[in-house]
């Protein structure tokens, strides 16, 4: 049995899918009663319900599993003290296998949410168990939120200069290397992955991908950043994400966002999925 944790998201839901293709049993942990069925729809065994802050609701979801994959809340202020519970969980049940889902360069201080999951990583060096800590560049599912205006106007909007180069990497590949870790431990514990599909490439190069894929020009363009926080406040984003992004999206403007495909190549044995590829699915799907 394998312990998903902050399993509604989208990154939760890619992890089972990977798992339970490859007839892996999940548990999987979630906050609310109204994500139970999507996640036994997904092939999840058992769905825990509670709040991860909660030691007893841990203590319940751990018992018995063999590996956590813990996944903290998107851009959390309680990351390091829900990512100290889990591990004390882990713990306490006698976990053999903890595999952290962190981030890309969580070294950078100026991205709190970066810098937590740093916090977390040194919590897990010093908790004495078996660890495999994944490193993921932004996703290339979060390209989509622009999908419809791509390809119904052309526009590719973004909160900071077109210029703006990142690297990215998709989910798919993520989630796949996410099961190969928790089904062969052996060969990972104690790793830290980078894990990056491509060099990091321009917001207007990610439009002419696009374009090119939906048969159309598409054009990036940057929206003032005030515009973008207001219409996420409209949509109910709290203070602390809001600040949080917005720092993101400066230092994306100011430094880039760099990492190198070459590990996740290895562990997947196969190159990772470019981003024209990435926009070929997306336009046919």
């Amino acid at each position: 049995m394998i312990l998903v944790t902050g399993a509604s998201g989208k990154t939760g839901r890619a992890v089972i899918s990977a798992l339970t293709r490859r007839q892996a049993s999940v548990r999987a942990l979630v906050r609310r009663d109204d994500q139970v069925q999507g996640l036994r729809a997904l092939g999840a065994a058992e769905v825990v319900v509670g709040d991860l802050r909660n030691a007893q609701v841990l203590s319940q979801a751990a018992k018995g599993v063999k590996a956590i994959y813990h996944i903290c809340p998107n851009v959390s202020p309680f990351e390091v003290e829900i990512g100290s519970a889990v591990i004390l969980a882990a713990r306490q049940e006698h976990v053999s296998h903890f595999v952290f889902h962190s981030v890309l360069h969580p070294q950078i201080e100026e991205m709190p949410h970066h810098w937590l999951k740093m916090r977390v990583e040194e919590r897990l060096f010093e908790s004495g168990l078996p660890f495999t800590i994944l490193q993921p560049a932004a996703y290339m599912q979060n390209i989509l939120a622009n999908r419809d205006a791509m390809h119904n106007e052309g526009i590719f909007a973004v909160p900071y200069a077109p210029e703006t180069r990142l690297s990215m990497v998709d989910l798919e590949d993520v989630a796949e290397v996410a099961a190969r870790v928790l089904l062969a431990p052996e060969e990972h514990l104690m790793a830290t992955y980078e894990l990056c599909g491509c060099q990091a490439v321009s917001q207007i190069e990610v439009a002419e991908i696009f374009g090119q894929a939906f048969g159309r020009q598409v054009t990036a363009r940057a929206i003032p950043r005030e515009e973008w926080a207001l219409r996420m406040q409209e949509l109910g984003m709290d203070a602390y994400a809001l600040n949080t992004l917005l720092r993101m999206f400066v230092y994306y403007e100011t430094y880039g966002f760099h990492g190198n495909p070459k590990v996740l190549s290895w562990l997947l044995q196969r190159a990772p999925t470019s981003l024209e590829d990435f926009a070929a699915r997306v336009a046919a799907g």
